[in-house]
């Protein structure tokens, strides 16, 4: 799932679940709309119905016509949604100093992820160790990874990259992969879609039940003329894949997997509303709202992607202050936490109050109506020593004060197709 904070898109959340057409203003921005970008799969959109909003400077599908967000929501939680996810920006780096340029910009130990598996890293900030993008890595050997950063990010992820790969310069290449599409088939019957629509293609029936959560492979189809890059994962907390396919082949690959998903009523294209909803239901972070410069991975509850052994040599941007907190959490400020919240959703910016005070010890940073589990769900950023699941807070919203609880988070349990 990046932009400084003063061209951020607009964050509150204005929802009611049950409407046609809510409206999700952290998808609105003020770009004209002439001068947004259109994915491949734009015309589509348009002709299925879609609500277009601007996104990360991008015109992209909120909502489609005839159902509300929380119906979308449940049809992937149920059976398949496919969403357009082409604005996101596909990279390449190749070469032997490829590993060693990634390993000085995030905290993550490369060279323990195995070719064609994935993790989510971050590049770092020099000075303070916060987060200057979330992205995914794939291995695709050890001198070549494949990298998903965020479109909203695109400028300043490049700017960042040049920057710091100019001790590396001569020993990587990097690509960035401007003619590809990028779907994601998510939901409980994405599999089953997914492995009948490549049968059909290839004529071999493909077996997809060993490719766990995390990892991906290429898959050659003649009759498109490439192969594609199928990666099982995904930003909704449901089992799915990614497709990364050419721009030429976008729009046939997405009207193939509706086609084979129609029968039996199982696939519907999805949207950026109901996108929202399912990764915050998911406990996962949106950037440039639950994730910015001044947020370290700690602190965001992602200590999980520091390795231990990056620690200790300590060679990486902002190592001094990650390895401070990685070691011991009294030097840890804050945590992201999850929260109950009574009444109305809370919006991002709402103030965290100690119970029965005026004491501001946090700020919310997402959220929205659950549609699964029918309560108001937030995340957001708590003082350490409140961050305790259980902990009773005020949430000041409107110029009044709610009821939240502080929970574990993920809000539902995640249904990936993990390795035995």
């Amino acid at each position: 799932m990046l932009l400084p904070h003063t061209t951020r898109l607009a964050s509150t959340l204005r929802v009611a679940v049950n409407s046609k057409f809510s409206v999700f203003s952290r998808f609105y921005s003020d770009a004209a709309p002439g001068t947004l970008a259109k994915t491949p799969l734009y015309d589509l959109h348009v002709a299925k119905g879609a609500k277009m909003a601007p996104f990360a400077g991008y015109s992209m599908p909120v909502l489609y016509s005839g159902e509300s967000v929380g119906e979308s929501h449940n049809w992937v939680r149920e059976k398949a949604g496919l969403f357009d996810v082409s604005h996101m920006v596909q990279h390449r780096l190749t070469g032997p100093g490829a590993l060693p340029f990634l390993h000085s910009v995030t905290p993550s130990d490369l060279t323990c992820l195995p070719q064609f598996r994935s993790t989510l890293s971050v590049f770092l900030h020099p000075v303070t160790g916060g987060i200057v993008d979330d992205l995914i890595i794939t291995s695709h050997g050890p001198d070549s990874f494949y990298l998903v950063t965020n479109a909203a990010c695109k400028e300043k992820d490049l700017a960042y990259i040049a920057t710091n790969m100019k001790p590396f310069s001569s020993d990587v290449k990097h690509e960035v992969l401007t003619g590809q599409g990028l779907v994601a088939l998510q939901g409980p019957l994405a599999k089953d879609i997914l492995t009948e629509y490549l049968t059909g293609l290839t004529g071999t029936p493909a077996d997809l039940s060993k490719l766990y959560f995390g990892a991906s492979m290429f898959v050659e189809i003649p009759s498109l003329g490439e192969r594609l890059h199928v990666a099982r994962a995904g930003y909704t907390g449901e089992d799915g894949f990614e497709i990364s396919v050419s721009e030429r082949n976008t729009e046939t690959v997405t009207t193939g997997l509706l086609d084979v998903g129609s029968a039996g009523g199982r696939i519907r294209l999805s949207g950026l509303g109901a996108r929202d909803s399912l990764r915050l239901e998911a406990g996962m972070c949106l950037y440039g709202h639950d994730l910015d410069d001044t947020t370290t991975p700690i602190e965001a509850g992602l200590k999980w992607l520091v390795g231990k052994t990056r620690v200790m040599d300590g060679n990486f941007l902002g190592a001094e202050t990650i390895g401070r907190q990685y070691n011991s959490w009294s030097f840890v400020p804050r945590r992201r936490v999850g929260f109950f919240v009574e009444g109305l959703s809370a919006r991002e910016g709402a103030e965290i109050v100690e119970k029965g005070t005026d004491s501001v010890i946090g700020k919310i940073t997402s959220g929205c109506p659950s549609p699964t589990l029918g309560k108001n769900i937030a995340m957001g950023y708590i003082r350490s020593g409140f961050h305790k699941q259980g902990t009773e807070v005020g949430i000041r919203m409107r110029g009044r004060e709610r009821s939240g609880t502080v929970t574990k988070m993920p809000f539902i349990e995640t249904k990936y197709n993990k390795a035995p």
